[in-house]
């Protein structure tokens, strides 16, 4: 099969994986090929790629599906294990899966308008189906669970600050007091659950079956109130508009009432995970300074 690889793809995929991502991308039209083969697929229209090749699919059956291929480096697996989890809770189902040609075959979210077309227009509908579908995917990590823990990500904070001793390219004492601070939410967590882990306007689609549904899952346990973090600088975290990161406040109410979790949990958390962000930004050698930038700057002085 004859595929046009975008250059945001070819980019993105090779400084993610170095040289599996490079032979990952030359085997990509065969694979595909030997996939739709092998899962009897017509192939469709392929959907706005960043990390994966995603394209709409036809079934043997006549059912429209979603074929997602990605370098197989585990981080389709933890998507895998989260959506076997949620079982069409809340999520798209998992229809297909094989983890060696890092191939997932996945339930098509009808019409698929996502959450991020709400905003700033009806930001309070676009949060509240947030909140209705996290609600749905939140539960007890079923037995044999291998989800990563998101206390895990403290390492995160403590790489940076070893790597970078000044205020470049972040403000040093942001990091240091979200990396304590996350900490300090982890160990206090009431509740351990299965999180989405980028759980965020774009993530979040309207659907048939069920009003909205989740897909792109990263798939790990802790603190559901670690959820509420990217709901505060999306969408479009590239935009810096005043009038954008003025529907904060109202997000964090709406998200301490839906989640039952009290507001200061919530601006600490939506702090902590948004410096948590611009480190991972600058980890993979970009440049910070989004929206989640001016969100921590915003709720540092909130902190409790």
């Amino acid at each position: 099969m004859s595929i046009t690889i975008p250059s945001v793809l070819t980019r993105n995929v090779v400084e993610n994986w170095g040289d599996d991502g490079t032979r990952w991308l030359e085997a990509l039209p065969a694979l595909l090929d030997e996939v739709a083969r092998d899962w009897q697929l017509t192939v469709g229209t392929p959907y706005l790629l960043s990390y994966h090749w995603v394209t709409s699919v036809t079934r043997a059956d006549g059912t429209d599906a979603v074929l997602k291929l990605g370098v197989p480096a585990g981080h389709l697996e933890l998507e895998a294990q989260a959506l076997r989890a949620y079982d069409g809770q809340g999520a798209v189902r998992l229809l297909a899966e094989d983890p060696k040609r890092g191939a997932l075959l996945l339930e098509r979210a009808d019409p698929g308008t996502p959450a991020a077309a709400l905003v700033p227009r009806d930001d309070t509908e676009a949060t509240a189906a947030i909140i209705a579908v996290g609600r749905r995917l939140h539960r007890t990590p079923p037995p044999g669970c291998t989800l990563p823990d998101v206390r895990e990500e403290s390492e995160s904070f403590r790489a940076h600050l070893r790597r970078f001793p000044g205020d470049d390219p972040l403000p040093r004492h942001l990091v240091e007091c979200a990396g304590t601070l996350f900490d300090e939410l982890c160990a206090s967590a009431a509740d351990r659950f299965v999180l989405h882990g980028d759980l965020h306007h774009d993530n979040v689609l309207r659907a048939e079956r069920e009003p909205w549904l989740a897909i792109d899952p990263h798939g790990v346990v802790g603190d559901p109130g670690y959820e509420c973090g990217a709901v505060l600088y999306n969408p479009d975290p590239w935009r810096r508009e005043d009038d954008l990161l003025a529907l904060v406040p109202a997000r964090i109410e709406q998200l301490a009432d839906g989640f039952g979790i009290p507001v200061d949990r919530v601006v600490a958390w939506g702090f902590v995970t948004a410096v948590l962000s611009e480190v991972w930004t600058a980890q993979g050698d970009g440049t910070p300074g989004d929206r989640a930038l001016d969100v921590a700057t915003m709720l540092y002085p909130r902190l409790p």
